[in-house]
């Protein structure tokens, strides 16, 4: 009885805190942005204005609809990046060697997303090294503006989002037996034909736990899109921050809010319904 009771208020001490902190910092305040989201700003009555408003100015879900293609585009060109990364430090790089490229990768992200976006614009910007290197080359005559294009976006999302493909990839990659993959070398199958049967479908768990973390990433992205992409790089966080910050409109920047989570969340149920993955082996 004794040992029930110390398990018990064990439990207690443990898992109260963590109980008390998702109940404060995260279900409370999302219930009230919900709550705002379906009210009125002015009367406070209850109204579906704000979540309508969405589908009625086509600025709003034109927005949507390019931030959600420009996401998936991005988590693709993430996992094309990432799986020869993986295979490279998971497979053909032996020892400490291993440990000093992971290790790489995660020094980028021990300083700030900020810090990070503004190195990218240092490089890039028309003042910047990259524009001096290639002048001096000759490759331009005077120096080109880089900057605030989707281009840049792009190549700034891809950078911030790549170590959250890695891991999961390199996670999964580490159990794909060797002498599979040898077995099909002495049979002769091709390089492609490895990776097309063996070790994509091998790392498809991986690829798809990792997508969908690059990809909700990338879509409630702010700071990149914003600085590197500028004014015409429209992006639907924006929108809500303009909501909120600008407009100090709450209950139509908490629908946007919402919207966004309810539209992520439908887009990444149908690509799991593509790729024949369930939820669950991918969390596994």
């Amino acid at each position: 009885m004794k040992n029930k009771q110390r398990i018990t208020g064990g439990f207690l001490f443990f898992f109260l805190p963590v109980v008390l902190w998702l109940l404060l910092l995260i279900v409370l305040p999302h219930l009230e942005l919900l709550k705002l989201s379906f009210t009125k700003a002015d009367s406070g009555k209850l109204t579906l204005d704000n979540y309508l408003a969405f589908f009625k100015e086509p600025i709003y879900w034109l927005t949507f609809v390019r931030t959600a293609l420009y996401s998936i585009l991005v988590t693709f060109l993430v996992m094309v990046i990432s799986l020869p990364v993986a295979f490279y430090i998971s497979k053909l790089v032996k020892g400490r060697m291993a440990g000093v490229l992971m290790i790489l990768i995660l020094v980028p992200f021990w300083v700030s997303e900020l810090i990070r976006v503004y190195g990218w614009m240092i490089l890039l910007r028309e003042s910047g090294i990259l524009n001096h290197f290639l002048v001096s080359l000759g490759v331009f005559k005077e120096p080109v503006e880089m900057l605030y294009n989707d281009v840049t976006m792009i190549m700034g999302l891809v950078y911030t989002s790549m170590l959250f493909m890695v891991v999961p990839v390199i996670g999964v990659m580490d159990d794909l037996d060797n002498s599979i993959i040898e077995a099909a070398y002495d049979l002769g199958a091709s390089k492609i034909a490895i990776w097309r049967t063996i070790i994509i479908p091998h790392c498809a768990p991986g690829l798809v736990n990792g997508g969908i973390i690059v990809f909700m990433l990338v879509l409630g992205s702010y700071l990149t899109p914003n600085l590197m992409g500028g004014k015409n790089s429209l992006w639907f966080t924006e929108q809500i921050y303009n909501q909120i910050i600008l407009y100090f409109n709450w209950n139509q920047g908490a629908a946007f809010g919402f919207l966004l989570l309810a539209l992520s969340s439908l887009i990444i149920w149908i690509l799991l319904k593509l790729t024949k993955q369930s939820l669950k082996e991918v969390v596994k």
